[in-house]
């Protein structure tokens, strides 16, 4: 049976992991909106409390022209805590539903990671910007608005970068590390280095990071049809907590969204 409780805790830690520019509530939808980054996660209606489905019309709405203002389209990111009513009206709306996420768990107490290469965290936040840019191949325009989210979280963060001689950065990953719980966002391997280990090495130098630190458990979420990732992810010993999508309108192109997430 789903705890819902552990859902809010990790919508919780997956909010201060990955900060938005602007937060407003809506009764108890939280809706993010960043300027500077295009990301679903920083631009989305995050509805957080089941039983909160009144006026449901009018309050998408209003959703709706505050997303305008911000030249962003519309997305709800609905977890088992947003109202089946909710769904139910995207349904008969003809929304559509898409980019299915897992968010996994794993307990890194008594993980075995005493072989793993003792990589230290990055100092320097734009070498580490870059570093990820690059691996994920993305427009370098982004690189302001990155560097603004990143800038803005709060709990302490780890910026691990895997370089090979004469190429560079082929691996990177972030890991936000908040109380007892450690939050892996970023996660990335070059094209032309993949099935070399690197994203095992990056993803478990992290978690060792963390547990020197005090965490006890991991967290990360995955897209559902990332399936070398979730292979990954799942022979660490992370397991699926809960999944959630996106739904968008039907008058909208999910194409006005640039893919910069591997993470959902």
């Amino acid at each position: 049976m789903l705890e819902l409780a552990r859902v809010r805790r990790l919508e919780a830690v997956g909010f201060r992991a990955w900060p938005a520019a602007s937060i407003q509530y809506d009764g108890s939808w939280q809706i993010r909106l960043t300027a500077g980054h295009p990301s679903k996660r920083l631009n989305s209606v995050n509805p957080l409390d089941p039983s909160d489905h009144r006026d449901i019309e009018q309050r998408v709405e209003r959703a709706a022209q505050r997303f305008r203002a911000y030249g962003r389209p519309l997305v709800f990111r609905q977890s088992p805590l947003a109202p089946p009513q909710l769904d139910a009206f995207f349904d008969a709306q003809g929304w559509r539903r898409f980019d299915e996420t897992r968010v996994m768990m794993a307990d890194i107490s008594h993980m075995n990671l005493d072989d793993v290469l003792d990589h230290l965290p990055i100092r320097e936040m734009g070498r580490y910007v870059d570093a990820s840019i690059k691996v994920h191949k993305r427009d370098p325009s982004l690189k302001p608005g990155l560097t603004e989210v990143l800038s803005s979280i709060r709990p302490a963060s780890g910026f691990f970068v895997i370089e090979e001689p004469d190429i560079g950065a082929v691996a990177t990953a972030l890991c936000v590390h908040d109380n007892d719980m450690a939050g892996i966002f970023e996660l990335a391997t070059r094209a032309d280095r993949r099935s070399k280990g690197h994203g095992r090495e990056v993803v478990m130098t992290a978690l060792r990071w963390a547990r020197m630190r005090g965490a006890e458990k991991a967290w990360l979420q995955v897209e559902t049809d990332n399936h070398p990732a979730v292979g990954l992810y799942e022979s660490l010993g992370f397991s699926e907590v809960y999944r959630y999508d996106y739904r968008q309108a039907p008058d909208q192109s999910k194409a006005e969204f640039k893919q910069v997430s591997t993470d959902g």
